[in-house]
């Protein structure tokens, strides 16, 4: 059965608020399940009208199950244990002793949230009406027999027309969410579905069911995974395992009769009201009504169980008091019923601390279980043990020879002409499994085979269109023609990806249209900065960013590369504070502006010869930075002091510096440099020669040779403009 999106949506909530933390997953499952048990408490005592202690004992006993080990450890199982609560609920407020309309729709409610959890939480309707009917069974008979329908009968029927009406409608409802379809399932998932023969069919369904009764009163061999030869089927009449169904269906019988019996004296409500709860959750699931995805499935008996430890808590509580000379031996049996039940509990939920040990401890319960040992044989690859998963592979194709997904899987580990005959059978048992035809194309493109590798790969996207995988791999096998058509797919299937503008950026590039792939590198440097992440792999942005600095470089836009280039070292670096990647940023760009206008302002004074020297501070905003920070200020003072020792000496090897005596500004001395040695070492990672003090002479001073000071100005931007990623 399909996972519903009421599960999904608690997921989703759980890692809004903890994240990926396995211990808070755990936390909220057992929370959960506490809420469970509280609620079959309640239901003991107020709906099955069990005694107070032996309500409590039925609540330990289902507390303590061991077959409810997968529904609390594993996340999927969440679906049962919400279902669980909803579907208590559910009947709690239905048959509450003040019962109004509102309590019966509001009932409805709970029962399709129930729904929502899991498709088996629907049987809550049927189950509210057939107790309401049996408690209501003395007016119905006494209004059959007098021929006058009694006013709490009509209530009954007023009730069981909103609940058959609101039953009807749910389930529309659901097989619209599926499409108008049942899900459709192969014959790994459950192999009697597919047997051609109706009476194998039957008899195997019939001895599941009975062996799932049998795992609800000896949980001893359990397995999160009972497919594919875990139980044989059952084609002779003469097989021993038809007197096990016999006999559990022999039990059943006789409780039908006890509650048949008692429906008009109604002394024995809890074994009623236990064996509906045990048999009406379990009726989807027995393959009767519609075919399921699995064989066996222990979270689905999370619900059943409920009517089980109300039997078996009823048929204790009739001991007690029918034969006093036992309670000791109930003492203790029950005390060493508990103590089994949390050894096995405790023992199995070892077996679920990690995917190792779950496959381990299934394997041994179930060596003939095909799907285990490729599983098993999937996590051996993925920890690079080869040799023991091409064996677990073989043992799988062993046990079940047209298993397609063992066969691709091993195709992975072996040599080319094994994994070419592996590839073409998995195709052959399975003529739509994308993975393998993936494969083979990609085999045949390696060995130079590339009219079938094409063929290969055109079927892989034939049978899954959003195979991102596929395309780019046919990508290179196609004509240059053809390229801009699969790239404009990738770029539409992924549009989050920064490779496939990276790829429609080269190919543009290629055919000598520099400008539109100047567009797409832009685009996949923007979505590799998206993500701001200082220790994730710098792949992406090295390609990514060295594309748009080529394509601006061809384009003749040296000072966007120049920007573009140092954003990124600003970026990578990682710097704590904000505020100090901005004023970088910004006194780099006021700088590079400034040394631009005193060129241009310096040609249209005197083009060939000038002997004024323009202020940097005159020109800058004057603003000053109140907003940075302490650290920063530290930082940039220690950087000036290095920066006039290097400065001192590079003037005591005969660099030059003008000095002008009287200039329109009315300063004494003006430094105009290159580079400015405040800002040389805060962001790149490596130093070019201009950044460790060789500095260049003023070229509107050259005949100048007076040395008086060796002042470098104090440049500060304005904090007012916002420059990170303006340009793109």
């Amino acid at each position: 059965m399909r996972k519903t999106k009421h599960k999904r949506l608690c997921i989703r909530l759980n890692y809004a608020l903890a994240g990926l933390r396995p211990w808070w997953w755990h936390t909220c499952n057992v929370f959960l399940h506490a809420a469970c048990c509280a609620l079959v408490a309640r239901t003991c005592v107020t709906i099955a009208r069990l005694q107070r202690p032996f309500a409590a004992l039925a609540a330990l006993l289902f507390a303590i199950h061991p077959v409810h080990t997968e529904a609390v450890a594993g996340v999927v199982g969440r679906a049962d244990v919400l279902a669980c609560i909803f579907f208590l609920s559910s009947l709690l407020v239905y048959h509450r002793p003040t019962s109004n309309k509102k309590c019966i729709w509001l009932s409805i409610g709970l029962g399709a949230l129930s729904m929502l959890a899991k498709e088996t939480g629907v049987t809550i309707l049927l189950l509210n009406l057939t107790i309401d009917f049996y408690r209501c069974w003395p007016l119905v008979k006494r209004s059959i027999c007098s021929l006058k329908i009694e006013k709490k009968c009509t209530g009954l029927s007023i009730r069981a027309t909103k609940v058959l009406l609101s039953l009807s409608l749910l389930v529309c409802l659901r097989l619209a969410l599926l499409q108008g379809t049942w899900p459709t399932f192969s014959a790994q998932d459950n192999p009697a579905a597919f047997h051609h023969s109706f009476v194998v069919r039957l008899m195997t369904f019939c001895y599941l069911a009975a062996f799932n009764w049998w795992l609800l009163l000896c949980p001893w061999s359990l397995s999160h995974d009972w497919q594919m030869g875990s139980v044989p089927l059952i084609t002779s009449g003469w097989d021993p395992r038809n007197f096990v169904t016999c006999a559990a269906f022999g039990a059943l019988l006789l409780l039908c009769y006890r509650c048949i019996a008692d429906l008009e004296v109604q002394r024995h409500t809890p074994a009623v009201i236990g064996l509906l709860l045990l048999v009406v959750p379990f009726v989807p699931a027995t393959n009767l009504l519609v075919t399921v995805g699995f064989v066996i499935a222990e979270r689905v008996l999370y619900i059943p169980s409920v009517g089980s430890v109300i039997i078996t808590a009823y048929g204790v509580q009739l001991m007690w008091y029918s034969k006093p000379g036992s309670k000791v031996f109930l003492v203790v049996g029950l005390a060493v019923l508990a103590a089994g039940g949390v050894a096995r509990t405790y023992r199995r939920n070892a077996d679920w601390r990690d995917r190792a040990t779950l496959l381990r401890a299934d394997l041994v319960t179930l060596p003939q279980n095909a799907k285990l040992h490729y599983n098993f044989g999937n996590f051996l690859r993925e920890t690079e043990q080869q040799d023991n998963a091409i064996k677990h592979y073989k043992e799988a194709l062993r046990l079940w020879p047209t298993y397609a997904s063992a066969h691709n899987n091993i195709g992975t580990l072996v040599g080319a002409d094994n994994a070419e005959h592996h590839f073409l059978q998995a195709i052959k048992y399975n003529r739509h499994h994308v993975n393998a035809h993936y494969n083979l194309g990609k085999l045949y493109k390696k060995s130079g085979r590339t009219t079938p590798a094409i063929s290969m790969l055109e079927r892989c996207i034939a049978l899954q269109p959003r195979f991102v995988q596929a395309h780019v791999e046919l990508l290179t096998l196609t004509p240059e023609a053809e390229k801009q058509r699969i790239l404009s797919r990738l770029v539409k299937l992924e549009p989050n990806n920064w490779e496939h503008y990276v790829l429609y950026g080269n190919w543009l590039r290629t055919k000598g249209l520099p400008v539109a792939a100047a567009k797409f590198f832009i685009e996949a440097s923007r979505l590799s900065f998206r993500s701001r992440n200082f220790e994730k792999p710098i792949r992406g942005d090295l390609i990514s960013i060295r594309s748009t600095a080529l394509m601006y470089r061809s384009l003749g836009q040296k000072s966007r590369t120049l920007q573009l280039m140092t954003r990124w070292h600003t970026w990578r670096r990682g710097w704590p504070s904000a505020a100090a990647a901005h004023m970088y940023l910004r006194e780099w760009r006021l700088k590079m502006e400034l040394e631009g206008r005193v060129q241009i302002y310096s040609r249209a004074v005197n083009p060939t010869k000038s002997t004024t020297c323009f202020d940097h501070s005159q020109l800058s905003a004057g603003a000053t930075a109140t907003s940075e920070d302490k650290s920063v200020k530290v930082e940039k003072e220690k950087l000036k002091n290095e920066a006039k020792m290097i400065s001192d000496k590079q003037n005591s090897e005969s660099e030059k510096i003008v000095i002008i005596n009287s200039s329109p500004c009315g300063r004494k001395a003006c430094a105009v440099k290159k580079r400015n040695l405040s800002i040389s070492t805060q962001i790149k990672t490596t130093h070019n020669k201009s950044e460790i003090g060789h500095k260049k002479k003023c070229t509107m001073h050259r005949k100048e040779k007076n040395v008086k000071n060796n002042e470098i100005p104090n440049i500060v931007p304005p904090l007012t403009e916002h420059i990170l990623m303006n340009t793109f």
